[in-house]
């Protein structure tokens, strides 16, 4: 096999159709548009939904965490997020909350809270105060010997 032998699947290439090129050709006079009315001119935008609200214009309306998104993004809680491994780096008996997590940039803003993911290790006794946490990460902060409280 080589390149000069590959022919595409038969029936797969076809002829553009040719309208407006008169009677004979089979698509000449309305050019398969029929007879009068919106769609046989030129005045149908596109996207045009006979009226209806388009669909680019109804997609944005059901994307993302919005209020408008499906309803669901009402109750939704956005936390900010500090994993265990990254609290190893801080200094034995150091009392974590958010201000001080502020403080040392560890979180850019505080959203609906801070919320501690177990991710890492901690080998350091902390206590940490924050409005939520992972069950890995209030097992790994008692295990170190720290304490784990929800705001």
């Amino acid at each position: 096999m080589d390149l000069s032998t590959i022919r595409p699947t038969p029936g797969s290439r076809k002829k553009r159709k040719r309208v407006g090129r008169g009677h004979a050709a089979g698509q000449g006079k309305t050019c398969g548009r029929g007879q009068k009315g919106q769609k046989a001119r030129e005045s149908v935008p596109r996207g045009f939904e006979g009226g209806g609200t388009p669909l680019h214009r109804r997609i944005p309306m059901l994307r993302g965490l919005s209020k408008k998104s499906h309803n669901i993004g009402i109750f939704r809680k956005e936390f900010a997020i500090v994993n265990v491994g990254q609290l190893d780096k801080l200094e034995e008996g150091t009392v974590v909350d958010p201000e001080f997590l502020l403080k040392r940039r560890m979180i850019r803003k505080l959203k609906d809270g801070l919320k501690v993911l177990g991710e890492g290790e901690l080998t350091k006794k902390l206590t940490v105060r924050a409005h939520a946490f992972s069950e890995s990460a209030k097992a790994k902060i008692e295990a170190a010997g720290g304490t784990a409280e929800v705001i």
